[in-house]
């Protein structure tokens, strides 16, 4: 019994581990791609529309005789790109205003609380559509809307933390022994908030990759002629009766990638025993 005890940690390891060598490789599959790819994802040929799986094209062809692999794996590039995009720059704007709102407090953090009250009376859904909706269809107006939805739930976070940590002992030997702000902020605090951002991210990077997909396929994300999963979903829609293929390949590989980030989040979170902060 203490055996299989002491095994469980490690097996829950090696399922990070194997959802993390996954997404690796997908990201370098999709990135990469251009190298090895002979189709141009873009070129119609009504002549071979809806073609089954052949040497030529591995996935079959679509309803515009375009290949579908070249399109699935370049649809990956632009959604899990465009996903990192907007996570990274959530992260780069909602880390540095929930630091300075949590430490410095006063005026700053009652502005910032005003902020992000006003964002969060509304779901994310509710308001990134009404924001991609009023910013026009294109991925990069879509991305905008996600940015200016999920930096106030990483600022808050921060936030949170910063105000529990920044009232221990070390953070007030730090500032007796006369440490910048920016100092204490950066060597002493930041440690503390990596782990809870980084759980969090993990977690908001497959909703990202839903929220993209969703919305490229209902016409406010991606355009076409460019390969989007979400967009290929939309575009298939009237065949799937004759050719469902065209529909499942796009839908399994969001399946797989968000379940694979759920999984490494999953981790995250049990490693860094981290709860109630990214329960949102």
């Amino acid at each position: 019994m203490k055996d299989f005890s002491m095994r469980l940690p490690k097996v829950k390891s090696w399922q990070a581990m194997i959802a993390l060598i996954f997404i690796v490789l997908i990201l370098a599959v999709s990135i990469y791609a251009f190298l090895y790819l002979r189709h141009d994802p873009t070129f119609t040929n009504l002549g071979e529309r809806l073609k089954g799986m052949s040497l030529h094209h591995p996935l079959g062809t679509d309803h515009l005789g375009r290949d579908v692999l070249t399109r699935l794996l370049l649809g990956g590039q632009q959604t899990i790109g465009y996903s990192l995009l907007a996570l990274i720059v959530s992260l780069i704007i909602g880390i540095p205003f929930g630091l300075i709102s949590g430490y410095k407090r006063g005026l700053v953090d009652r502005i910032f609380m005003r902020i992000a009250d006003g964002f969060l009376a509304f779901p994310d859904t509710i308001v990134a559509i009404v924001l991609s909706g009023l910013l026009g269809p294109g991925i990069g107006n879509l991305v905008l809307a996600i940015v200016m939805v999920k930096w106030v739930s990483y600022a808050r976070l921060v936030r949170s933390t910063i105000l529990s940590e920044s009232q221990k002992d070390y953070v007030l030997i730090a500032r007796i022994n006369g440490l910048s702000s920016s100092k204490i902020m950066r060597k002493h605090l930041f440690p503390h908030i990596a782990g809870h951002v980084l759980v969090l991210a993990s977690l908001d990077l497959g909703k990202i990759i839903l929220l993209i997909s969703a919305w490229s396929y209902i016409g406010l994300g991606a355009q076409p002629p460019i390969p989007e999963w979400g967009a290929m979903l939309n575009d298939s829609r009237p065949h799937f009766q004759s050719s469902p293929e065209l529909m499942i390949y796009p839908g399994l590989a969001i399946v797989v990638v968000v379940l694979l980030t759920n999984m490494l989040g999953d981790y995250l979170r049990d490693h860094f025993d981290v709860k109630k902060e990214v329960k949102k």
